[in-house]
């Protein structure tokens, strides 16, 4: 119980991510957000943004892979999540999604972090905050996963 000194406040982690052209087209197909201007180049050209965009929650579901894969980890669970989209995420584009520690309630053992998701110029894209259920995190999370989703 209760990992004081895990989430000391400030204390980040970090993971950096590239949008591919499949990564869109799979959540899309995941869960049915068929908007051209995120898989229609010929569509896209016609929009303010000039070429096809990741979706928002794309790019939101890198935060939450970073909080149930990194930090804090396996167990954690989302209570809830913000989002600001500031500026749009193009297919090629290297981001590096952070989640930083901006509060920890030891007795409930709630977690809230400030993440932010920057592109490779430095620019935000997304800014936030999570708050997180962090009682079954475990304390040394597994090294692999399979592709059938076992850890190993």
């Amino acid at each position: 119980m209760g990992q004081t000194t895990l989430y000391e406040l400030g204390r980040w982690e970090s993971v950096t991510r590239t949008v591919t052209a499949k990564d869109v087209e799979r959540f899309a197909e995941a869960t049915g957000d068929t908007n051209p201007v995120h898989l229609d180049e010929a569509f896209a050209a016609t929009t303010r943004f000039k070429h096809r965009i990741a979706h928002g929650m794309l790019v939101g579901s890198y935060i939450s892979a970073l909080i149930g894969t990194d930090f804090p980890g396996p167990g954690a669970i989302y209570l809830s999540q913000t989002m600001k989209f500031i500026a749009p995420v193009y297919l090629g584009d290297t981001l590096t999604i952070r989640a930083s520690v901006a509060g920890y309630r030891p007795e409930k053992e709630i977690l809230t972090l400030e993440t932010v998701v920057t592109n490779q110029h430095g620019v935000k894209v997304v800014t936030g905050e999570a708050v997180c259920l962090v009682s079954e995190v475990m304390s040394t999370p597994p090294l692999t996963v399979d592709v059938s989703g076992t850890y190993v």
